[in-house]
């Protein structure tokens, strides 16, 4: 559905996008996460026509696109990361505003608007002004807008910011759903944790470059380690943690190490170690291999927002 080669963009001295590739297969749910300025929005926009790239290819259902073909976007719904309503406006005609911009005929326009407001759970409050509406709400009006035109692929840039967690759930629930029924769905986020919970597939990126690409178990087994262990410096003194490297390999930084064992660790053996020395287990948090783990390994660098 979605195919991208060598994509790079620049503004100014910044540059946004290196090389990116990737292609996304009908009925996915694809995700892309990195920490905030890894270039995510810029990607999306350019796939969506609102910037266009300073070189690279971009295919739409197997049609190259020109960076203003708008007939060949048409396929795209965009959720974009900051609301895009009318404040002013209430819920239904918001909707009867976007809707208009596709062309749809009214009457087909006035069953989607129905449909889709009581699929977000919004039309008993069809005649209100969104800026009444909670964040929450505003996002599921956000996605039905997005969604009037029967695109076959939509594109999320962060469609959680700013919710609360049991509109993050109906959020997610509600893609699944459209998923499942055959929709294509490119999220992007900073949040592991999303990713890990929605997406077939996941690329990991930052400073503009995607640095990994596949399932997330995929991802995962690229890490040197099945298990790390966690544990706060200042509780743990110089002399143990040099004890530790006999399990393997230890990062710093400042607050928290990290031991990342070797093949054949077993984790009785640490546990002997401690009984030794008398050392209470709550001071360890045992962690299971995760994206977070993956993209210290890749980057040396914690996720930052």
């Amino acid at each position: 559905m979605i195919s991208i080669e060598n994509l790079s963009k620049r503004f100014g001295q910044i540059r946004a996008l290196s090389g990116v590739s990737l292609t996304v297969e009908k009925g996915e749910f694809f995700g892309l996460v990195g920490p905030n300025g890894a270039g995510k929005s810029t990607l999306m926009h350019i796939l969506s026509g609102y910037l266009f790239p300073d070189q690279g290819k971009l295919e739409l259902a197997g049609k190259t696109l020109k960076d203003t073909d708008k007939e060949g976007r048409r396929i795209l719904g965009l959720v974009p990361q900051s609301i895009a309503l009318y404040d002013k406006f209430s819920a239904m005609v918001n909707l009867e505003v976007f809707g208009s911009t596709y062309g749809i005929p009214p009457k087909e326009l006035k069953e989607k608007i129905k449909f889709w407001l009581d699929k977000m759970q919004l039309w008993d409050r069809r005649k209100d002004k969104v800026k009444a509406f909670s964040g929450g709400m505003k996002r599921r009006l956000n996605l039905a807008a997005s969604l009037l035109h029967d695109p076959e692929i939509l594109l999320c840039d962060e469609p959680t910011v700013g919710v609360d967690p049991q509109s993050r759930n109906a959020i997610f629930d509600f893609l699944e759903e459209q998923n499942e029924n055959g929709l294509t769905v490119v999220y992007s986020t900073h949040y592991m944790e999303e990713v890990e919970r929605l997406c077939n597939r996941i690329a990991i990126i930052d400073a503009g470059k995607i640095i990994a690409m596949g399932s997330r178990n995929d991802l995962v087994a690229q890490l040197p380690y099945n298990t790390s262990i966690q544990f706060d410096i200042a509780k743990v003194d110089q002399a143990l943690r040099e004890q530790f490297l006999q399990f393997g390999t230890i990062e710093e930084d400042g607050k928290q190490g990290t031991l990342h064992p070797e093949k054949g660790f077993k984790l009785s053996e640490f546990f002997a170690v401690l009984e030794s020395g008398n050392i209470p287990y709550n001071r360890f948090r045992i962690k299971q291999p995760s994206l977070e783990g993956l993209f210290l390994h890749l980057t040396g660098k914690q996720m930052r927002e």
